[in-house]
């Protein structure tokens, strides 16, 4: 039997256990299971369970063969309510969804399971993963463990919360407007938003949607890239999906590869940030010179982000969300109908000026990477905020036009069709995480995780989570 220990321990090293027979997969199960009962109830990250279908997969991976058990050998993994997982209550945060129990998982969730992946939970996301803050009229506000009257981010912030908490050891979540890097950032955490197509999912309303992707979670490089391998590779369902690299992430995490030269940007030249964050942020990316690497303050030209991000979301949510809009409209919150009817309001114009802004920064991008190795930023723009707050309505003095604005250093980041993560780089005077998003070229995970990894060992954080939910000081 495993001991409750276990939770404060890597997830390659439960792994490791887990293939050498120290512990089961059912072992694993009994421990988040205490550990869920014992501080969910103080941040609410994981509403739904589902034990009983675990212990069932659990026991039938068990009669395998430990080398036959796929990648995460039988490690448990939640997955975010926006996702389907078969027979398991799946809302997306919405009352419209309520009752929803899915026949088939979608195929992202296949693939983890067949790597040998154990799905006890699904985490908590705002409606249909609107706005960067995670509640819901079905389960209610999720908070913020360092400091439970905070808000957690979104739209990933179950998954987040879930990890920083030792209620997972690796988590699933999305990413459109900055959902994996976010509450990655608010909670201490990190998340790494994928290349388009790297992570294969089932295609919904479009087969070539892509400013949403799904990712992988956890509380050190390392885990992520363990996930991140698990998560991989390409599907015939998914067009757009890629075929699996000859070298792990997880080696590329592990190899020692320095970037020779690093952006650091404060803002992007798009947003205001707050001077807290700039400070603790701009420092963590220096530390870079400690292992004999060029730091220099540089950016990409990203000036249309703010238009071309608010028309492409708005057409997205346009294709994927107007049924609902005319059949269910009394049931979605204020911000979904607004970002439905902004869609339905564009002009063909109106898409051809965001597409074309959006070709144009990414090409932009990859010139600035011919230059720099890594663009460094931060991921959000302020510390985590009071958790009764549904956004950010403005910093350092600057009020913001809707309640995704202040997003634009990550959805930016999106944009260009860049991977990027969330790294934690320090905390404020008050105790509160952090995040430094670190960026790469399109397809270039493999250099993230390495620097990510570099970064990580130099700025001494790693395992300083999971942590109890603490109240407000």
């Amino acid at each position: 039997m495993a001991e409750q220990g276990v939770i404060h321990e890597t997830a390659c090293a439960v792994v490791e256990k887990l293939r050498s027979g120290e512990v089961t997969p059912l072992d694993l199960l009994d421990v988040l299971e205490q550990r869920i009962a014992e501080v969910d109830g103080k941040v609410n990250a994981l509403p739904t369970l589902c034990f009983d279908r675990a212990r069932d997969r659990a026991k039938a991976l068990m009669k395998k063969p430990v080398g036959e058990r796929g990648l995460l050998a039988g490690l448990p993994v939640p997955i975010k309510d926006l996702t389907n997982v078969e027979g398991v209550l799946t809302t997306q945060g919405s009352p419209i969804y309520r009752d929803n129990i899915p026949a088939r998982s979608d195929i992202l969730v296949e693939r983890l399971e067949d790597n040998g992946a154990v799905i006890y939970a699904k985490s908590n996301t705002p409606e249909f993963g609107a706005g960067a803050n995670t509640f819901n009229e079905v389960f209610g506000a999720t908070r913020n463990p360092w400091d439970t009257s905070r808000s957690a981010a979104g739209s990933s912030g179950g998954a987040a919360v879930a990890l920083a908490t030792g209620m997972a050891w690796l988590a699933h979540g999305s990413d459109m407007g900055g959902s994996l890097r976010n509450p990655a950032s608010f909670c201490g955490i990190v998340g790494l938003r994928p290349s388009i197509g790297r992570v294969a999912h089932t295609p919904v309303a479009a087969i070539d949607r892509n400013l949403g992707v799904q990712g992988p979670m956890a509380r050190n490089v390392e885990d992520l890239a363990l996930l991140l391998d698990a998560m991989s590779g390409e599907h015939p369902a998914d067009p757009l999906s890629l075929p699996l690299l000859p070298a792990s992430f997880l080696s590329a995490a592990r190899s020692g590869k320095k970037p020779k030269r690093v952006a650091y940007s404060p803002d992007l030249g798009i947003t205001p940030v707050d001077p807290e964050v700039v400070a603790i942020t701009r420092k963590a990316a220096q530390r870079f010179a400690e292992a004999g690497i060029i730091v220099e303050e540089a950016h990409p030209d990203l000036r249309e982000a703010h238009e071309c991000f608010h028309v492409l979301r708005a057409f997205d949510f346009a294709l994927s969300k107007a049924a609902l809009l005319r059949g269910k409209r009394d049931l979605l919150k204020p911000e979904v109908i607004w970002n439905i009817e902004e869609g339905l309001k564009l002009t063909v114009e109106q898409i051809e000026r965001a597409e074309a802004q959006r070709v144009a920064m990414a090409a932009r991008m990859l010139e600035f990477f011919k230059t720099y190795d890594l663009l460094l930023a931060p991921a959000t723009i302020v510390a985590p905020f009071p958790v009764e707050n549904r956004y950010v309505a403005e910093c350092a003095g600057r009020k913001f036009d809707n309640y995704v604005e202040w997003l634009g250093i990550v959805y930016a980041i999106t944009l260009t069709c860049a991977t990027a993560l969330s790294l934690p780089c320090g905390f404020t005077a008050s105790g509160l995480p952090v995040g430094l998003q670190m960026v790469a070229p399109p397809r270039g995970e493999a250099q993230l995780l390495s620097g990510a990894r570099l970064l990580e060992d130099i700025l001494g954080l790693r395992g300083t989570t999971p942590i109890d939910p603490r109240s407000a000081k």
